[in-house]
């Protein structure tokens, strides 16, 4: 804080007594000097007997004198084993201290560290591997096989291949123990906090992924997004029920802002609601952080085997909007405090819904963070609405969502043509839509893209109706999201069959075999038609499907594999 104070008051003698602020001083110590992982480093120091993961797996702990310890050593082994700072590594892995430890390790040697999806098929993870053509790809051990697939689908192959976990490395790694230095002497680290420190992958309007840039100050900003709307102290220890590798997982109440803050994380591998309750009454964890479909699991099972839940503050959710009757359920049975973020991976969360805005805005995803801009803007045949062209803010007309924040990434890697369709003069057009009311409140009523959300992931059907129509026996197909108690939507396909023996055993042994489709991509019950709504111009028409779909699935008519 000296060097802060110095900074602010140092003026420039114009002449004749008068001086003035010098902001070139105050906006190079911002560039230089305060960056994310000084401000873990500060921790180290000032929380050092404090614990900062409690890895329930191993029954190991850290502390952040030790935690710190181990970043140094990591970044420093990543260095001497041949990755060059502002390079790439990319990490396929589970929730657990070796994640935390590579997030912040990257950071501390100048790299990027870029968290992809484990639930990737191996396709999908090749076309990563070539995009970001990292230095270094680390893998959990039990991913053994798809690994593999994807490192021979690739045409890039990472110098550095590491494995975490008992599991034999393939051929050519070397295991995630080993690469760690014995000392940690690190050079300084001289790169703005305006440079890349982590790079994420989201699907888009093509179902591939595309990488979206975050430097040092958005890594700050959420952090203290997070921090501010729990709000959440040093003293706090959280679980996030989701994948870290999501914008939600590693950002909201995962390693970014407890480890900015001094707080403690507890790794969940895989979601399993009596386990993730008995971590709250074993380990007194304060936050929860999930989907609302992890919220309903929480619920069932704690109405069934009560737990003490009592150190809880709060749970937060993500992904999709609350419903009403499902709030109230929740606040009964596991807390009175639910909270609701609403964002993207681009942006993080940019409207927010607190438990002072429950029972009367249940439903909706609440009003714009406390640094962020949010409008619904009108639909517009011919292009985009500029930021200013509101819809009406009585909670019907329905618009599209564009926001503005501090926490954006404002860039796609490698993907200029995306960049621009989502990007413009600093406001993001995410492509949900929307009404929205006099005070602000947004509510979500779908996408313009079609996106399904299952269980907390993205599924894009037209990547999905792209790998069915490769079936020779498909002649087109559409893909659509209908009603899930358990995951919230459930993908299923509309086929119109080029040869009338195709089955749905068929069809699901295509898409399990499919290297671009993942197994939570797939569809789970089939309907044959002989044509599909499509407007005038052949355009599919998905939300007219989505309503037949429903429909037709409750009644029996769609067709389940027997796998």
């Amino acid at each position: 804080m000296a060097a802060l104070r110095s900074v602010q008051y140092r003026y420039t003698v114009l002449g004749a007594g008068v001086t003035t602020y010098d902001p070139s001083i105050f906006r190079n110590f911002i560039e230089k000097e305060f960056s994310y992982i000084a401000g873990f480093r500060r921790n180290v120091d000032r929380y050092a007997r404090s614990l900062a993961i409690i890895d329930p797996i191993s029954d190991t702990t850290w502390t952040y004198a030790e935690l710190g310890r181990q970043v140094d050593l990591l970044a420093t082994g990543l260095l001497r084993a041949g990755v060059a700072r502002e390079q790439v590594v990319t990490y396929q892995l589970m929730n657990s201290p070796q994640f935390a430890q590579l997030y912040l390790a990257t950071q501390a040697a100048g790299m990027i560290g870029s968290p992809i999806n484990y639930r990737l098929a191996p396709g999908e993870t090749a076309y990563i591997l070539d995009d970001s053509q990292p230095a270094a790809f680390v893998y959990d051990g039990s991913m053994r096989e798809a690994t593999a697939e994807a490192l021979k689908l690739a045409k890039h192959r990472p110098p550095l291949l590491v494995c975490v976990g008992p599991e034999d490395p393939l051929p050519g790694a070397i295991r995630f123990d080993d690469v760690p230095a014995s000392t940690a002497d690190l050079p300084p680290l001289n790169r703005s906090t305006y440079d890349e420190t982590t790079r994420l992958y989201t699907s888009g309007t093509t179902g591939l992924p595309k990488g979206v840039a975050l430097n040092s100050l958005v890594e700050i900003f959420t952090a203290h997004d997070v921090i501010m709307h729990f709000p959440l102290t040093p003293n706090d220890r959280t679980l996030n029920m989701t994948p870290w590798f999501h914008r939600g997982g590693l950002y909201s109440g995962g390693p970014n802002p407890c480890f900015y803050l001094g707080a403690g994380v507890v790794p969940l591998a895989a979601f399993d609601a009596a386990t993730c309750l008995d971590h709250v009454e074993r380990y007194h964890l304060t936050f929860l952080v999930g989907a609302p479909t992890n919220l309903a699991m929480l619920a069932a099972v704690q109405e069934k085997s009560p737990r003490d839940l009592s150190t809880l503050k709060g749970i937060v959710t993500m992904g999709s909007p609350l419903e009403r009757e499902a709030t109230l359920r929740y606040q009964r049975v596991l807390t009175p405090n639910i909270f609701n973020g609403y964002g993207t991976t681009e942006a993080f969360w940019n409207t927010f819904l607190r438990p002072t805005d429950l029972p009367e805005h249940a439903g909706s995803a609440g009003r714009s963070c406390t640094d962020d801009d949010v409008a619904v803007v009108r639909l517009r045949e011919d292009g985009f609405a500029p930021p200013d062209e509101w819809a009406k803010r009585d909670n019907t007309e329905v618009g599209e969502v564009v926001v503005r924040s501090p926490k954006s990434g404002f860039s796609y890697v490698n993907s200029p043509e995306q960049q621009e369709a989502k990007f413009r003069d600093g406001w993001l057009y995410i492509g949900d839509l929307a009404t929205w009311d006099a005070d602000g409140y947004v509510t979500i009523v779908g996408r313009k893209d079609d996106m399904i959300i299952t269980g907390g992931e993205n599924v894009h059907p037209v990547q999905v109706e792209e790998a069915l129509n490769e079936h020779p026996k498909v002649t087109d197909s559409m893909v659509v999201g209908i009603p899930d108690p358990k995951w919230g939507r459930q993908v299923v396909a509309f086929v119109v069959a080029a040869d009338g023996s195709l089955t749905a055993d068929e069809c699901d042994a295509h898409c399990r075999a499919h290297s671009m489709l993942s197994d939570y991509k797939r569809p789970r019950a089939y309907s044959f038609v002989e044509s599909l709504p499509v407007t005038a111009t052949g355009k599919k028409i998905h939300y007219k499907a989505t309503q037949q779909a429903t429909a037709q699935y409750a009644a029996g008519l769609f067709a389940t594999p027997s796998r």
